[in-house]
């Protein structure tokens, strides 16, 4: 067989033994019997295919992992359009920076101020956020505009 595929004898013995460890995606792969509740072998179960393995891989998209990135750095790009008191108090209020948001008593008391006066400088920060010439980089993330 070698001399007529034109290969060596240990060439074509290396692709024979790698074909034999290959195996189908619609294999059933079995549970091993064993103590426990299914120990006498009555499992109605016809187990899990590498198919069904492979479908529930819930890990996201190098797609959609590269979009969430350059959300993250549109975003931050618009929040450098504030004054500095304003991207602070946004960048507690909503957790941007470590995923924790803060509530407005927590950012007064770190900027020993009433809460009330956070909440305005939030309120302004928001509505210059919703500019068009500012906000323009970061309408094509949403769909609903």
């Amino acid at each position: 067989i070698a001399k007529r595929c034109g290969l060596s004898v240990d060439r074509l013995q290396f692709y024979r033994n790698a074909a034999r460890d290959v195996a189908s995606l619609d294999k059933s792969i079995q549970a091993r019997q064993g103590k426990g509740s299914s120990a006498s072998g009555e499992s109605n179960d016809k187990g899990t295919s590498m198919a069904d393995l492979n479908a529930k891989d819930t890990s996201p998209s190098p797609t959609d992992l590269a979009a969430s990135q350059m959300l993250r750095e549109d975003v931050r790009r618009l929040i450098k359009t504030l004054s500095p008191k304003e991207q602070a108090v946004i960048r507690l209020r909503f957790g941007i920076d470590d995923g924790r948001p803060r509530s407005l008593d927590d950012i007064g008391k770190k900027f020993s101020v009433e809460k009330e006066r956070v909440r305005k400088i939030e309120a302004r920060a928001l509505l210059k956020l919703r500019q068009p010439y500012r906000n323009e980089n970061v309408k094509c993330y949403i769909s609903d505009l």
